[in-house]
């Protein structure tokens, strides 16, 4: 049986779940042939030089759309698409309602009559109107109402590398602007908002870089102030829960002594709450007093694995830097995304629409391509994500099944990364397709959700929330599951399914200890956090209080408490990893191990002072004897 199956550490090394590996690997040829396939269909071309109305390419020759005038021009000397409205955007369809052309040139000053419209194509050579009509026409051609520009015609200037001309003024998008951001209902303010931002990057930039420190600092300094924290916390919880119990029982019997003075059904009813929350608080701070009385033990460990998870951080000195390697990947794997979905938003057939203007549209099966796209985005990161767990519960996993610390590998991070691409990229395959399976009903019913707003009845939308809110709580505990699961991978060269098998049952037979762990240990997290943003926050205010070159510095304040609630979640959720990890460790260690000798202890000398402290209290109460009485020797 896997429970009774013994656990050797490091011993064998062998290739886990090669089929998804195989799975994995097809399903990225499957998103390369989509880059591929776009790009040979001339959607790169149309992306990056931009295409008018008629389906014409800027800046080269075109051929011929049949039924469809206009089209098939050289447009050589042409390489800037121009909108005839670009203020008319559609939010709906996310595009611009307007007549796009190909021109020589973006009209670098306000254009407000068609005179001045006809002297600009005179000097500079770019027609601003439709290709039938030349420049002489504008004024005296009745058509040029509809063929030329909306005026006056803002100032423009080419996006780099999209050649598109796009106004200069950001208030004519007031409108998009608007849906995005709704507390905005006077450009002014955005353009304020956005000057303080350019006025104050310098201190925003600094005060970023504090939060990094800050993190770094504190996943230092964590190991020495666990202790204490967890006091902290404790005193805090009692004194709130006997506070807030007596201040309701107090409350009651001063409503009770006024309310009999006062006979009212408001002062009754009133009377009656007060009593059920003074009960309802009595039951729940009793309740809270067994639970810390059970569990109190249990935060003994949580205090000791947060110590040896700060030696950790100082025999590993490269797992800081995890976070910074994983965004990196994970930023330009969705760089890549993003470009290949442009591509597609071009890609396609030329077809005409109900306007008698060219789009381009992709028939048949490859219509789905996007589909495969969006799943490509989900399992890919997933994998990204994985592969940092991997490699975290690798290392740690070598430092604590190595009983002589100096005789570590030179860099215990990548002999973990060499093992993963060597033997488990199959394994980190199969979890992430999990977490894949799980995510995308959600996203699908929390889309649904989004587009039935305000039309469907309050049954559907509860049982709406509800399917959501379980997907999503299945997600975070195949989550926790899978990174043990990839703990046992790397200590037992397991495939996927053996591990999490072997992972759950120990998971099960430590169920407090992982309750303790989980709500202790994230709590102390969650405070680290708190402190970063609130000490970078507090600096920001003091920085940004002397500056007088803008008028609002609410958005780089908030910039900058975002950056660093990131920074902080990214450096803690790596301690918070490694605590994990180490707990597994340890309960494999205590389960397989007794400190005699043959079976000698791998744990720190802090969590064998944990063993050796509980089986004294349980030898006292008389529960203890034989082996269980033995004192602990690690090697």
């Amino acid at each position: 049986k896997s429970s009774k199956r013994e656990w050797k550490p490091l011993e064998d090394h062998s290739c886990t779940d090669v089929p998804w590996l195989l799975l994995f690997i097809l399903f990225c040829v499957g998103m390369g042939f989509i880059c591929g396939f776009s790009i040979a269909t001339g959607a790169a071309a149309r992306l990056l030089s931009g295409y008018d109305s008629y389906g014409n390419i800027c800046g080269q020759k075109n051929v011929k759309v049949e039924g469809i005038v206009n089209s098939g021009l050289d447009l050589t000397h042409k390489k800037y698409v121009f909108f005839l409205d670009p203020c008319n955007i559609d939010l709906v369809h996310q595009r611009i309602k307007s007549l796009a052309l190909c021109v020589s040139a973006c009209p670098r000053k306000e254009l407000k009559t068609l005179a001045d419209i006809q002297k600009f194509a005179e000097t500079n050579g770019s027609t601003l109107c439709s290709y039938e009509l030349q420049p002489s026409e504008y004024t005296t051609d009745p058509r040029a109402a509809k063929l030329c520009p909306k005026y006056p015609v803002p100032e423009s200037a080419p996006i780099p590398f999209f050649h598109r001309c796009a106004p200069v003024n950001i208030s004519c998008y007031a409108k998009f602007a608007e849906a995005l951001i709704t507390f905005v209902s006077d450009s002014s303010v955005l353009h304020r908002l956005i000057s303080g931002v350019m006025t104050s990057k310098e201190i925003i930039m600094g005060l970023c870089l504090l939060s990094l420190v800050l993190s770094m600092i504190l996943m230092v300094i964590i190991r020495y102030i666990s202790r204490v924290l967890v006091w902290i916390l404790t005193i805090l919880v009692i004194l709130g829960s006997l506070g807030g119990t007596g201040v309701l029982w107090w409350l009651y019997a001063k409503q009770r002594v006024s309310a009999s003075a006062v006979e009212t059904q408001i002062a009754k009813d009133n009377l009656q709450a007060l009593l059920i929350y003074a009960i309802s608080a009595t039951v729940f701070t009793v309740i809270l007093f067994l639970i810390m009385l059970i569990m109190r033990k249990r935060v003994a460990l949580t205090i000791a694995l947060f110590h040896v998870a700060g030696k950790v951080f100082i025999h590993l000195p490269l797992l800081v830097f995890q976070p910074f390697w994983t965004f990196f990947v994970l930023i330009l794997f969705w760089t890549y995304w993003i470009t290949v979905l442009l591509f597609l938003g071009t890609t396609g057939s030329p077809v005409p629409n109900e306007e008698g203007f060219v789009e381009f549209r992709m028939v048949g099966p490859l219509k789905y391509m996007w589909w495969y796209h969006v799943v490509g985005l989900i399992w890919i990161s997933e994998f990204i994500l994985a592969c940092q767990q991997m490699t975290v519960a690798g290392a740690v996993v070598t430092y604590y099944f190595t009983r002589e610390k100096r005789n570590l590998p030179f860099t215990p991070i990548l002999a973990s990364v060499n093992r993963l691409v060597c033997y488990h990229l199959g394994t980190v395959a199969k979890g992430s397709f999990i977490i894949t399976l799980v995510k995308i009903p959600r996203m699908i019913l929390m889309y649904i959700h989004t587009q039935l707003k305000g039309k469907e009845n309050a049954c559907a939308r509860c049982m709406l929330k509800a399917c959501i809110c379980c997907l999503w709580c299945l997600e975070k505990c195949l989550t926790y599951l899978n990174q043990n699961a990839y703990t046992a991978t790397a200590i037992n060269s397991t495939n996927f399914c053996t591990s999490a098998k072997d992972a759950f049952v120990i998971l099960v037979e430590n169920a407090l200890r992982v309750a303790a762990i989980n709500t202790v240990g994230d709590f102390m997290l969650f405070l680290g956090k708190v402190l970063i943003v609130c000490s970078t926050g507090l600096a920001g205010i003091m920085l940004l209080n002397y500056q007088r070159d803008y008028t609002i510095w609410v958005l780089p304040l908030i910039i900058v408490c975002l950056f660093a609630f990131l920074v902080a979640h990214c450096f803690l959720s790596i301690y918070e990893m490694v605590v994990d990890v180490l707990f597994l460790c340890f309960a494999i260690d205590t389960k397989y191990n007794d400190g005699s000798p043959g079976r000698e202890f791998y744990m720190d000398k802090v969590l064998m002072e944990f063993v050796e402290n509980s089986r004294k209290s349980m030898k006292e109460a008389g529960r203890g004897g034989g082996a269980e009485g033995r004192e602990l020797k690690p090697m």
